[in-house]
């Protein structure tokens, strides 16, 4: 704040001295306004916007509007982060960007040093480790071997990048999940700089940023390109917030876990629909939840499509500050908190929401959720009629004749070409000799071929992961093992995770049932499973198996987990040692043996499963402030690969031309001084009819890039080798391999050519069936003007950028959905494409559209107003016409500018530029 010009603001004194603040008691006077009852959220937001008043953005009139939420008219709501977080697959095309950026404007004659982080960005290398080597003590290592071997050249943009801006940190391979590391040490809850103190806001580069609202932090994901809007100074225009609460009542009956809590969760409210609203829970059942299991829930904000899901601040986050070596910092975050009215207590007044729903504690039971999203809970009981529906639907769909015509010609590969490719030592003799034999040939449907401790929504929460130990240790005790089918793995998102596991005496046992580390990454929660052992993958091909992976992750979308598996449910560590103890999701674990003891005795689940009891003490012995103090002590350092490695210095990044990891984008070449006029869309073709819940796993893969695709063939004809494509995430600095990969997912249904799966579409005026991206090639060498037709909840899933920038690149001009999740809506427009929404009750369905037709949508010429309506006019290939309005989910006055400038980093560049 420059001036003062409400007269709100105020001093507080701390331990360390005195600082400046917006009070938000001050502003209530001011305003007449009952502040107090506002949800921590909104005020959080108010303050945001109070403490840049007068600035380009926020007026007088926006201020007041908030400060009476949810009585007054909407107003604008320029929310300004106060930091950027980002992971490595969506930071690499946000890095290279920024230095397109900086060689475009040096072309023009300005300063690139202009481009430059407003505010400060941290950059988590986490998603590119990959799981080839597993169940041996050298996995780690041969695994980050690998992982530098596979990035040496995306790592090189990004040291370049820590060098060569501002404000810009990296945290190296191996060191933990971003999410994990911001929960556990980047999160400050308050900050203080230039003598004011203000509540810590993020915004990041990954669809589970929300995980640091259990921490109080108000923060969640967005696309790569509000991201790097964000890190130029540019705000985020937000429409009126709408406050969801959720009344927290009792506590978890023995015997559960956060996970089934969250898994609970996400069914209830993706059930109610809170997709772009915030959520904030209150109640004094609060107090029995620790701060890990409040990142657990927050975490999975975007699987039941929520903005964010905000713990307030109390106690209980005073207490994880001082475990987690942050004790500095908590006389700041108590006295701010308690002096702007946002430290909660079990007396308080219930805030005023939007609406409330209650969440019983006490009603909740051991939960899985699959076979397909992570919004389709299932009792344990409920697990094999689940995967028995996914059998039936699959032999429904199976089309033999045209997949059997579609291979002769060429077509889709067999699913062994989508495996992941791995160097041939990556697995330990034992797996690779003996898997299939060990089996006696009960590998069939339903087995569970990986078994995956991972990501940040469980590995931040020692309740659980000390469970999993537990489990472990009772079961070898008793004389089980794992399953010899079953890939199984540790991937935490902390280095602290494995400090105590060691403490408690744990790891050893987790060892013993092949749950040795492989990695600190999100490895198979975002596909990075590796390949299966070549005896399982070629049982799974030639029998044409339908296997199942169980994960304690937070996504299992189709095609996501591994190519071979189709099957994959969200478990607790502790329930995915139990699938890898009986090997088949075919089985009901709250009811049948998980095998027998030494004596011939049947062992159950109930006889091995911890008490709350036993966690309570391990956590108290075993998890200690020390750990996190030596662990991200170090954490910015680096291994000796990391300090060693080769990497270019000074302003402008040096492209190479034979890159197949990091190229130029286009998006700045031959860049014009003002945007070309608004025009109509004439005559396009469907690219793709597809349906509901089309993720952003679906438009812009993460996985492996199949050796006979249009994006294999790109890397082929440069002479990289099969063995080293790598996947689509590790290569998003290339712009060449991503909008071929664009809408490539082996699992995707275009409606267009029906009964296959796959990247595949047809052109429309031959009638000729092709790859979507060679379709689209196709198009544009004739002029012609693509829209892809859609379901609802189209875009759900990560917040992957390259799904937005694929479709701009392919000469997608608009998307046609039913409804949209918020993240890849946003992208959209900020790519340049044009969202529009089917009007209620209105479907491609229902107006008759196949794919076939002809379409021009009119009235953008003019000029565009946020959710306006704009004509649909259809010529079918019978000559027969009709035409239907759409809404043009442009949601806000500054996403008008974005679209009108061809995109939001056009319009920041010529800004620079202008200036």
């Amino acid at each position: 704040m420059t001036n003062d010009p409400f007269g709100i603001a105020a001093t507080l004194t701390t331990a360390t001295g005195t600082v400046q603040y917006v009070s938000l008691a001050k502003l209530a006077d001011k305003t007449g306004a009952d502040i107090a009852r506002l949800p921590h959220t909104v005020k959080v937001l108010l303050e945001n916007i109070a403490r840049r008043l007068d600035s380009r953005d926020v007026s007088r009139a926006d201020v007041e509007s908030l400060a009476h939420w949810p009585t007054a008219a909407d107003a604008s709501l320029a929310f300004m982060p106060a930091r950027v977080l980002m992971q490595d697959f969506t930071g690499v095309p946000s890095v290279v960007d920024l230095a397109a950026m900086r060689s475009a404007i040096a072309r023009a004659g300005g300063d690139p040093q202009r481009v430059n982080p407003f505010v400060p960005v941290d950059l988590v290398i986490d998603h590119s480790v990959q799981v080839d080597r597993f169940g041996s003590e050298d996995a780690y290592a041969t695994n980050l071997q690998w992982e530098y071997r596979r990035n040496q050249e995306r790592y090189s943009l990004l040291n370049w990048a820590q060098q060569a801006f501002d404000d810009f940190r990296v945290v190296p391979p191996g060191m933990g999940i971003c999410h994990q590391v911001n929960l556990e040490h980047l999160g400050r809850v308050v900050i203080e700089r230039d003598g004011w103190a203000y509540p810590d806001t993020l915004v990041g580069t990954d669809s589970h940023t929300p995980m640091i609202n259990g921490l109080g932090v108000l923060g969640w994901g967005v696309g790569g390109i509000e991201a790097e809007a964000a890190m130029l100074g540019q705000p985020m225009f937000l429409p009126k917030p709408v406050v969801i609460g959720v009344r927290t009542l009792g506590t978890l009956p023995p015997g559960t876990t956060a996970t089934d809590l969250v898994l609970t969760l996400a069914q209830m409210l993706r059930k109610h629909g809170v997709v772009g609203k915030f959520v904030e829970f209150f109640g004094a059942g609060l107090s029995s939840l620790s701060i890990a299991d409040r990142a657990t829930l927050s975490n999975m904000s975007p699987e039941f499509g929520a903005t964010a899901t905000l713990f307030p601040v109390d106690a209980n986050t005073l207490d994880y500050l001082r475990l987690t070596g942050r004790g500095d910092n908590v006389d700041l975050v108590e006295r701010y908190t308690r002096q702007q009215g946002l430290f909660r207590t079990d007396d308080d007044a219930e805030p005023q929401f939007s609406e409330v729903l209650d969440l019983d504690l006490s009603r909740v039971e051991p939960s899985m959720a699959g076979p397909k999203r992570p919004q389709d809970r299932v009792s344990l009981s409920g697990v094999t009629r689940s995967f028995h529906a996914l059998l039936e639907g699959a032999v429904a769909d199976a089309n033999p004749q045209e997949l059997a015509r579609l291979k002769a010609e060429g077509g889709p590969p067999p699913d062994d070409e989508f495996q992941r490719t791995a160097p041939e030592h990556a697995l330990s003799a034992d797996q690779a000799g003996t898997a299939v034999a060990a089996t006696g040939g009960t590998v069939g449907d339903g087995s569970v071929v990986i078994a995956a401790i991972t990501s940040c929504t469980n590995t931040s929460n020692p309740s659980v992961m000390l469970a999993a130990g537990l489990l472990a240790r009772k079961a070898v005790e008793a004389g089980l093992q794992s399953q010899p089918w079953v890939k199984t793995s540790l991937a935490p998102g902390s280095r602290v995770v494995t400090q105590y596991l060691k403490k408690a005496g744990l790891l050893p046992y987790l060892e013993k049932l092949g749950f040795n580390l492989v990695g600190y990454g999100c490895t198979t929660c975002i596909g990075n499973s590796g390949p299966l052992p070549e005896e399982i993958a070629e049982a799974v091909t030639s029998r044409n198996l339908t296997v199942a992976a169980v994960l304690s992750g937070n996504r299992n979308y189709e095609g996501r987990i591994h190519g071979q598996v189709q099957a994959s449910y969200l478990a607790s560590p502790p329930l995915v040692v139990a699938y890898a103890l009986v090997g088949t999701v075919l089985c009901d674990l709250s009811v049948d043996a998980l095998g027998t003891d030494q004596q011939g005795n049947p062992v159950y689940l109930k006889d091995i499963w911890p008490t709350a009891e036993e966690i309570e003490s391990l956590i108290t012995s075993s998890v200690s402030s020390q750990q996190f103090d030596l662990e991200y002590g170090r954490i910015f350092e680096g291994d000796d690969k990391w300090k060693r490695m080769p990497a270019p210095t000074g302003t402008l990044f040096e492209w190479a031309d034979d890159s197949t990891y990091v190229r130029e984008p286009p998006f700045f070449l031959d860049f014009a001084d003002s945007p070309a006029p608004l025009a109509d869309i004439q005559d396009a073709r469907v690219l793709a009819v597809l349906g509901d819940t089309i993720t952003t796993d679906h438009i812009s893969p993460a996985g492996a890039i199949p050796v006979n695709s249009p994006a294999g063939e790109y890397l082929a004809s440069h002479d990289v080798p099969p063995a080293e494509f790598n996947s689509f995430g590790s290569r998003r600095g290339n712009h060449e391999v991503m909008m071929r990969g664009t809408f490539g997912n082996i699992r995707l249904r275009n409606a267009m050519v029906p009964g296959v799966e796959g990247p595949w579409t047809i052109h429309t005026p031959s009638g000729e069936k092709m790859p979507i991206y060679d379709a689209a090639m196709r198009y544009m060498n004739e002029g012609t003007p693509l829209v892809v037709i859609a379901g609802k909840e189209y875009g759900s899933g990560s917040s992957r950028d390259w799904a937005a920038k694929g479709a701009a690149l392919l000469g997608v001009k608009a998307i046609l959905a039913e409804s949209y999740e918020r993240i890849h809506r946003s992208n959209l427009v900020c790519m340049g494409v044009l969202p529009l929404q089917f009007q209620d009750g209105q479907s491609a369905r229902s107006l008759g559209l196949d794919g076939t037709e002809t379409l021009t949508i009119t009235g953008i010429r003019d000029g565009i107003e946020p959710r306006q309506t704009v004509t649909v006019s259809v010529v079918r290939q019978d000559g027969s016409q009709s035409s239907f309005e759409t809404i043009v989910r442009i949601d806000a006055p500054a996403e008008v500018e974005y679209f009108v400038n061809g995109g939001i980093l056009e319009m920041v560049l010529r800004q620079l530029l202008s200036s």
